[in-house]
Order: C-alpha cells, then structure tokens, then sequence
C-alpha cells in the first residue's frame, strides 16, 4: 500500500472516533490511573524490603503499608474491568455508528448501485470489515495515548532515584516502536489484500450457492469446485501472511523488552558490586532504589510492547478502511434525492391520483456516465404506458431514476412537483413495485404480505391473496397463512411467489404501479392469474409497465419504444405494429422465439 493512501485511510479512522464518545477517554484515565497504582505497589514492596532485609526494622513497622498494598490488589482489579468495560463500549458505539452509516448509505445509493457487486462482498463490508475496525478504537487508540504518559510517569519517579538508570530507560524506550515500525510497514497492504481475498471468495461462493441448481443441470459442478477450492487457497495463504506479521511483530517487540530490562539488570547488579558508581547522586546504592526501578523497568516497557501487540489491529482497521471509506465518502450528484435540503422538500398531494410529466429527463449514473435519455413523455392521472425495448435499450435505468436511485438531468415532475423536491420516502410511500424477481423473505405468508401493513388483520390478508390469485394454494396449506416460507422463497414456486409478492404490493393501495416484467419468470397459467389481478388492482392508478412480452401491450394507451437510450417510437399498439421500426421488429423475433419452443 502506498504511503499516501495508508496516511489518508489512516485520518479517516482517526476522524470516526467521535463516535466512541467520551468512552475512548474513559479508557485512558482507567489506564493511567492503573501505572500510577503500579507506581504506588513498586513503592511500597521496595520501602518494605529495604526497611527489613537491610535496616532490620520489625515488620509492624509496615502494617500500613502491607494493609495498602493489599488494598491495590482489588483496586488494580477494578481499574483493569473499567479500562475493559469501556474500551469494549467504545468499540461497539464506534461499530454500530459505522455500520448504520453503512447502511443507510446503502439505501440511498439504491439497488442500481448494489448490483455493481456480488451479495457477498457486501455482506463482507457490512458484516467482517466493519467489526475488524473494534480493535483500532478499542485498543490501538488509547494504547497509543498510554505509551507515551506512562513512560513518562514512570522517568518522572526513577530520574530523582537513579539518572543513569533513567537514561538507560530514556535510551533503549525508541528500540521498541522503531521496529514496530520496521515489522508492521508490510501489515496493512497484507490485511488490505486479505479483506479483498475475503469478499472475492464470500461473492463467488453466494453466488455459486444460489444457483447451484443451474450449475448441476449444466454439468458444472466439478469446475465451480475446483474454483471456489482456489479462491479458498488464496485466502488461506493471504491470511497465514497476516498472522506471521502479528506473530513475528510480537516476538521482536518481547526480545527488545527484555533485552532493555537485561541492561538495566546488569547495571544494578555492576553497581552493587562495586564496578560502577555513577548514577546515583553520590547518596550511594540502595536496595530501595534498586528495587522500586527494577519494578518499574517491565511496567516502563509493557506499554510500548502492548502498543506493538496491538499494532496488527491498526494495520486490520487500514485494511478494512478502504472499502468502507470508499462507500460512506462516495458522493452522489447533487440533484439526486439524498442531496435535497429538508428545506426544500415539499409535500406530495395525490389524492386524486398520480401524474408525471418528463422533459429532456436524462437518468445517469452515479460516476455521471448517461445511461437513458433525453427523455419526454407524460403519463396522466390513471393512465397505463409501457415501456419496451430490446436488451441494453435503458428500461431498467429509467424504472430506477423514476425511484430515485439514479441521479438525473432535466425535469421530472410528479403532481407538478419536481422529483428532486420531494421526500423520497413520501413518494415511494405512493409506489407499488413489482419486479420479475419476487423478493419473499424468511418467515410465513402473513409476515410477508403484512409488510405492507403491519396493522392489517388476517382477514385483510386473505382479501389481498384472493385478489392475487393465491389463496387457494394458501387454504390447501395446512398451516395456513402461518405456510412458512424459507430462504431463498424454499417451500414456494415463482409463480406462487410472484403472487404473494403482488399480494403484498396492493395492500399497499399505491397510486403508481411500476412493473418490471412482472411475469418473465411465469408460465402461461401463472401469468394470466397475474395480469388479471393487476389490471383489477389497477383500475384507479397510473401505471408503468416494463415487459419483453409484446402480446401484454393490446389494452395499453400508449407504449414507449426505446433504443440505445432514446424513444425511437411511440404509440398504441395497433399503431406501432403497422409500421416498421423497432417495435415491428421484436414482434418478429418474438415470434421466431416462440416457434423455436416449440420446436
């Protein structure tokens, strides 16, 4: 990882910390509070020995000060659970702030955006990066404030007693975070190609998983095996490079410590025998002194060893910063509707229905790459359109900038009220949307259909089934509307699904339908029973529907052609069909599809 990248990740984590609150704070003062409480232990043991081993005073003498040091046991205990407790709670406020931002910026970039990757790689962001930042904040943040003030309170205490032995810690303290540094520089490009190992191996394997019934009627299990067994190799060995960093920066971090505590040894130990007489302010050695430095020689260096044990986490929290940063600093254009000041939102009157009106309307991308338009069209008040096109024409484009999950140009206006104006979750509050995958999730019939309402009765329920055509797969149910349905809508067909799902959609009473080939996936029968239930549900609504199926089209007023973006044709469908043009065109390959079935 380059240098200005690790430093710009590296502020950003920096910058989050707000989010811990005063906790990160909390943390430090209990970890000062348990060096000086070292400090105080180091003191009294060595007044203790030195008044009984070399003045021979008796030991009631030092009734206080063993009742005091008994005192600390709890009180050092107590200070190591706070110091805990409060580092944890900084982590988990920091973890659930970023994954809610996460989240949420999820939800306003929109489905558009999500597709551009796998579910399990964003699983991996949301999921295993957002954790790996605890450790930063936990530990690595006030272990880097630790290291430099209890160090430094400990040269404070051993400077008057000894200046040599000072120096000696003053000296040999910079060996420590030197090959910290020198261990750990290799760490963070380590973890950051180890994250990206992670979310390749948790996409392929999602989406191999779901459509594993694909991969075993073409015969490519074997294959897919052998590729998810290499995607594994190569996280295997990116996370073995991970841990032999964590556990080689550990090793030499020990070996400095102890090599700096043996100096200091062998210095006392000179000096008692009377080979060294420097240091000591010519007052003489003691065992006192000798003694309380010795003590204090381990608590000098733990804190910088524990700051190089805890580096690996800072070097995790870069890894994992890099996708995370990328998506929350991710900006949208500013005529998009997450970027509306709540000043500017206006209310969306619809009582009366629906209308949008669209001049030069250019949807884009969110990199500002267009995708469909300039655009102009207008669909009245209980109107139906549809919009076909051959494959790349820009439907899908124009469903999701008529979401507001695509940033646009030109003018949009719904009820005369320009779309960047509106609340988008008011205007989609007046949206029934039915794609051609139906998204049922994990839970009964019920469950799904009271998405819609979370206050609708059971018999509300059963009139929106029978009005999807469905209620008689749910009454042969034993269980009824309590039918459970499994992840990955296991335990229904699509037809069964695509119904419930349009169950659900018109217990929302919308005044907009948009339909993206609400029947691809349908065979004839389920098809019909669709088509029949949403041209009932939408006798009193505007309507946009997506579709490649062209016999859909008899009873729609008007039908938008598009091609490579633009509207090459418009009309009813008797109109359309008798000229020649692009519309004319798909009815001959639809035909020629048809006959090939058949075949």
């Amino acid at each position: 990882m380059d240098k200005p990248l690790e430093k710009q990740l590296t502020s950003w984590l920096k910058k989050q910390k707000k989010s811990c609150g005063f906790f990160l704070n909390l943390t430090v003062i209990f970890g000062l509070l348990t060096g000086f409480s070292l400090i105080i232990q180091a003191y009294l043991i060595s007044t203790i020995l030195h008044g009984i081993i070399i003045l021979e005073l008796p030991r009631s003498t030092y009734t206080q000060d063993f009742i005091l040091l008994l005192l600390l046991i709890p009180v050092r205990a107590l200070l190591a659970f706070g110091r805990e407790r409060s580092s944890f709670e900084a982590g988990k406020r920091l973890r659930l702030q970023i994954r809610r931002a996460v989240l949420d910026k999820i939800t306003d970039l929109g489905p558009a955006y999500i597709k551009g990757k796998p579910a399990g790689s964003w699983a991996s962001i949301v999921l295993e990066q957002v954790e790996d930042l605890q450790d930063f904040y936990a530990r690595y943040l006030p272990q880097m404030s630790l290291a430099g003030f209890i160090p430094l309170m400990i040269l404070v205490v051993v400077f008057p007693q000894n200046w040599a032995a000072g120096l000696i810690l003053l000296g040999t303290a910079p060996l420590i975070p030197i090959f910290m540094i020198f261990v750990g520089m290799g760490a963070a490009d380590a973890n950051r190609k180890n994250f990206k190992a992670l979310a390749q191996l948790s996409g392929h394997f999602m989406d191999r998983l779901q459509g594993l019934n694909t991969l075993k009627l073409f015969n490519r299990g074997e294959a897919e095996s052998v590729a998810i067994e290499n995607a594994s190799e190569s996280f295997r060995q990116r996370t073995m490079s991970v841990l032999r960093m964590a556990f080689l920066s550990s090793a030499v971090l020990e070996f400095f410590g102890a090599v700096s505590i043996a100096v200091l040894a062998v210095y006392f130990g000179f000096s008692f025998l009377g080979n060294l007489n420097f240091g000591d302010y010519n007052a003489g050695f003691t065992l006192f002194a000798s003694m309380f430095i010795l003590m204090l020689a381990p608590e000098f260096y733990q804190p910088l060893r524990d700051l190089g044990t805890h580096y690996h986490a800072k070097a995790q929290a870069i890894g994992a910063a890099e996708e995370l940063m990328y998506l929350l600093d991710y900006e949208v254009e500013e005529n998009t509707q997450s970027s509306v000041n709540a000043t500017a939102i206006k209310e969306l009157k619809c009582t009366d229905g629906i209308e949008i009106i669209a001049r030069d309307f250019t949807v884009k991308s969110h990199s500002g790459v267009v995708l469909v338009g300039p655009l102009d069209f207008k669909i009245n008040r209980g109107e139906h359109i549809a919009v076909v096109g051959p494959s790349g024409a820009g439907k899908s484009s124009l469903l999701n900038g008529l979401l507001g999950f695509l940033p646009y140009q030109g003018s949009l206006t719904v009820n005369g009220i320009e779309l960047n104006q509106l609340s988008l979750p008011q205007w989609r509050a007046q949206l029934a949307w039915l794609g051609q995958e139906p998204q049922l999730f994990h839970g009964s019939v019920r469950d799904n259909v009271m998405m819609a309402d979370s206050d609708m009765d059971d018999q509300r329920v059963r009139d929106l089934l029978t009005k999807a055509k469905v209620i008689d797969f749910v009454d042969q149910q034993s269980a009824g509307l309590d039918y459970p349905i499994g992840e990955q809508m296991s335990g229904v067909s699509v037809g069964q699904a695509q119904r419930i799902a349009l169950a659900r959609a018109l217990g929302q009473q919308a005044q907009f339908f948009l339909l993206d080939e609400p029947t691809a996936s349908l065979d004839r029968h389920s098809e019909a029973a669709v088509l029949t239930a949403l041209d009932d549900a939408m006798v009193n609504s505007s309507s946009l529907m997506v579709t490649h199926r062209l016999e859909q089209l008899a009873k729609m007023k008007t039908i938008l052609v598009l091609d490579k973006g633009k509207v090459v044709q418009r009309g009813s469908f008797d109109e359309l069909n008798a000229i020649n043009g692009v519309f004319k065109q798909m009815q001959t390959d639809e035909l020629a599809d048809d006959q090939q079935e058949l075949i």
